[in-house]
């Protein structure tokens, strides 16, 4: 019954902060101080104060705003512009077309952004009206964006691998190269739907791309080497063993602003702004995250993480069962909170479930992100449907309903992902 009436007076607290507009750091904090008030004896401001600069204080936790500060610089610079122009040379000639830019330019971004909305705008900025010139539907071109552009949530330097990282106490680079197959693997589920909508809708392709020589494809494709070098330097370097993620992130930043000043497109505004827009989103994330540590240690004096983990334990539910359940609940969850939110709100009570229940939690990291990529793309409120809309002009209906295939695509990974769990585990589990 305390179990019970704790869960009550938890979610009354939180949908009454987070009804009320309140930040969710702050609605988080709240729920844990009365939680810390009501059911335990220890002084709920010491507390407070003692877990907020404990989780605030984490190492690991600095490659955070230092990926979100690279991601910021390259967003700023002729990136984009470059990568569609070397990247579109060798698309013309697949089945789609330049479609398929959308995807690998996605891709290759969401190797250097680590967020998904970052990786969006710049690739966004540049293909939808080149696409849109060259005569492909519009519902292909925001589709097949809307979904491609979640792969900076998968594809490291992820930020949600890293909030969950820290959030449960497992390695970084682990989760980071736990990410890399099955991304590449849901790049190209993409890439197959815009296959089959070739075939299955010939009337609707574009006129025919002009021919060029092998010597202009591969003329064109000098713009990708900067980008190219930056991946190898960040992922590289941790695959390899050179440098931790902090490390690497570090090395990431000095990478991109090289690459602004080669540009010449690093002026003392764009440094400004880069270091600006990071800092915000880093206080941001950082918010939330000491929220939910707060949150987190107010639920374990209750006892209900331990309680519920004992209660998926005696109904014998399977991993596969649970799984599936706990897909629904995260589907659920996205259509009303971000995906780093949500995240840090369920892990107190997930994590116990998931270690009872034998589950890898390196690979359940890399589903928690297929599901919340699902989030960003589902109403009301899926942040890559603001952005597009703001983007495309389009209503939020249009962009949920284009992008919905994408959806279903994420779902089919999810099954993959359970049929063949070593594709989030291999690389991990050999990495030396």
């Amino acid at each position: 019954m305390t179990e019970a009436y704790a869960t009550i007076v938890f979610l009354f607290v939180l949908f009454t902060l987070l009804g009320s507009s309140i930040w969710i750091g702050l609605a988080l904090m709240g729920v844990a101080y009365v939680g810390m008030e009501l059911f335990t004896t220890r002084p709920a401001g010491d507390a407070m104060i003692t877990t907020i600069w404990t989780s605030s204080s984490s190492w690991t936790l600095t490659a955070l705003p230092l990926f979100i500060w690279m991601g910021e610089i390259l967003y700023r610079t002729r990136l984009s512009q470059d990568m569609f122009r070397g990247l579109a040379p060798w698309m013309r000639f697949l089945p789609g077309g330049l479609l398929h830019t959308n995807i690998a330019g996605c891709t290759i971004f969401a190797a250097v952004s680590g967020s998904s909305a970052a990786t969006l705008t710049t690739v966004g900025k540049m293909s939808i009206p080149e696409l849109r010139k060259r005569g492909y539907p519009e519902y292909m071109i925001v589709g097949t964006l809307a979904g491609a552009a979640t792969l900076g949530l998968m594809i490291p330097p992820s930020l949600t691998l890293i909030v969950y990282g820290v959030s449960i106490n497992e390695s970084i680079i682990k989760l980071f190269m736990a990410g890399i197959i099955p991304g590449l693997v849901l790049a190209a589920l993409f890439m197959s739907y815009i296959v089959g909508w070739h075939f299955l809708q010939p009337g609707q392709r574009p006129p025919p791309e002009p021919s060029i020589s092998l010597r202009e494809m591969l003329a064109e494709s000098r713009f990708l080497i900067p980008v190219l070098c930056l991946v190898f330097a960040v992922i590289g370097s941790m695959y390899f063993g050179w440098a931790t993620a902090t490390e690497a992130a570090a090395v990431g930043v000095l990478g991109a602003l090289t690459l602004a000043a080669f540009q010449r497109s690093l002026s003392a505004s764009t440094f400004f702004e880069s270091l600006m827009g990071a800092t915000r989103t880093s206080a941001m994330i950082a918010l939330i995250l000491m929220g939910a540590a707060f949150l987190s240690l107010s639920m374990g004096f209750t006892g209900l993480p331990r309680a519920l983990a004992a209660y998926i334990d005696s109904i014998n539910l399977s991993p596969i069962a649970l799984i599936a359940a706990l897909t629904i609940f995260y589907i659920i969850l996205g259509m009303f909170l971000d995906g780093i939110s949500s995240v840090v709100l369920t892990m107190a009570i997930v994590e116990p479930m998931i270690r009872t229940a034998g589950i890898d939690p390196i690979w359940f990291g890399i589903f928690i992100v297929v599901v919340v990529e699902m989030a960003q793309v589902t109403p009301p409120i899926g942040f890559n449907l603001f952005v597009l809309q703001g983007m495309t002009r389009h209503e939020i209906g249009y962009i949920s309903k284009v992008a919905l295939p994408m959806v279903g695509l994420m779902l089919l990974m999810v099954v993959l992902l359970v049929a063949f769990p070593g594709l989030a585990t291999w690389l991990p589990d050999n990495l030396r």
